[in-house]
C-alpha cells in the first residue's frame, strides 16, 4: 500500500493538468468558426508583455481536489491510531484537497502574450492569446475576427 501512494499521487496530479489549452492559441479555430466569414484588420504591435492564462480544467477541478483528498486521506490514515488516526485522516484529506487544487491550477496555466496593437485607423486594442509565436513591438500583424473572438497573426 505504501508503495502505491507515490504512484497514485503522481498519476492523479498528472491527470490534473489535462486542461484544453488549444483555444487560447492564435492558430486554433473552434468548429463553429470554420467556414464563416471573419473580419480582418491590420495594425502594428506597440507593446508585448508575457502573461499567463488560467485555463479551465476539463474535469472542473475534480481531479486535483478529489485526487488530493484521497491521497491526503490515505497518508493521514497512516498516522497514529484510534480517534487520532481518524483526525489525521480528515486533516490529511482537507490538506490534500487544498494541495491538489493548487497543483491543478498551476498545471492549467499556459504561457501567453498580452499585445497592445495600434490599428491602422489609429485606435488601440489589447489582445491576449497563447504564446505560440514570437511577437515584438513594431511588428505588423493581422487581427482576425471581432469582439471577444479575435486572433493575432503575423502579417
Amino acid at each position: 500500500m505504501k508503495r502505491l501512494l507515490p504512484v497514485a499521487a503522481l498519476s492523479i496530479l498528472t491527470l490534473a493538468g489535462c486542461a484544453n489549452t488549444a483555444p487560447y492559441s492564435g492558430d486554433v479555430y473552434r468548429g463553429n468558426q470554420a467556414k464563416t466569414s471573419q473580419s480582418v484588420t491590420y495594425g502594428t504591435i506597440v507593446a508585448v508583455r508575457p502573461v499567463q492564462i488560467q485555463a479551465d480544467s476539463r474535469a472542473g477541478g475534480l481531479l486535483g481536489s478529489g485526487g488530493g483528498a484521497i491521497i491526503g486521506g490515505l497518508l493521514g490514515s497512516q498516522v497514529g491510531g484510534g480517534s487520532g488516526r481518524q483526525l489525521a485522516t480528515v486533516a490529511g484529506a482537507l490538506g490534500g484537497t487544498i494541495a491538489g487544487t493548487a497543483a491543478e491550477d498551476r498545471a492549467n496555466r499556459i504561457s501567453a502574450l498580452e499585445m497592445e496593437i495600434r490599428l491602422d485607423d489609429g485606435s488601440d486594442v489589447v489582445v491576449v492569446q497563447g504564446a505560440d509565436h514570437a511577437y515584438q513591438a513594431g511588428q505588423r500583424v493581422r487581427l482576425i475576427g471581432s469582439g471577444s473572438n479575435v486572433s493575432v497573426a503575423p502579417y
